[in-house]
């Protein structure tokens, strides 16, 4: 597996490795706003952050920090794993943990990269997620990149001090732009 940098418009792509752990990483995965939709919840500690990242970049995961052109500001993360190369698929992640670049269009521009790199460089026909249903942003940032969701789980868990539905969203290849 080659995970490769790479780049868009405003962003820069880099294999997530121990270059990245940092107190602003840390704080981001900590902060309950930040993570009020995701299965991490916090209480993470430095020690866990590196084990974490030092995992997914001795598994060869291919899993990016996304950087603002210019500064090289660490503004998040965006991932596919696991991918299933007998059914060419993957598993989409993304994580805009600097609050400050939020409401930017950097997950857009993120995902629409990352999932050209997997149809157009890797071969996959098909890109998968699950996202919480209330987190609506989200929801409506994928149905705009045609995302469809193939189904509602009902009741996954508590988020936002709410029990919550899940949804399984899809994006084939012939529906990408």
């Amino acid at each position: 597996m080659i995970n490769i940098d790479l780049e868009s418009e405003r962003l820069v792509f880099n294999r997530l490795s121990h270059d990245h752990v940092s107190s602003e990483y840390l704080n981001w995965i900590n902060d309950p706003e930040v993570n009020m939709y995701l299965e991490t919840r916090g209480n993470y500690t430095m020690d866990m952050l590196k084990s974490y990242i030092e995992q997914q970049y001795n598994n060869e995961v291919y899993f990016w920090a996304i950087h603002l052109k210019g500064s090289n500001k660490h503004v998040g993360n965006i991932k596919i794993d696991p991918i299933n190369f007998e059914h060419n698929s993957g598993e989409y992640g993304i994580l805009i943990g600097d609050r400050q670049s939020w409401g930017k269009g950097y997950a857009k521009e993120a995902t629409l990269r990352i999932v050209r790199y997997c149809f157009e460089e890797l071969g996959l026909s098909k890109i998968t997620l699950g996202v919480i249903q209330d987190n609506i942003n989200a929801v409506k940032l994928y149905e705009k990149m045609g995302f469809i969701t193939d189904e509602v789980k009902k009741d996954v868990g508590i988020y936002n001090n709410k029990l919550c539905n899940s949804l399984r969203m899809s994006l084939n290849v012939e529906n990408f732009e």
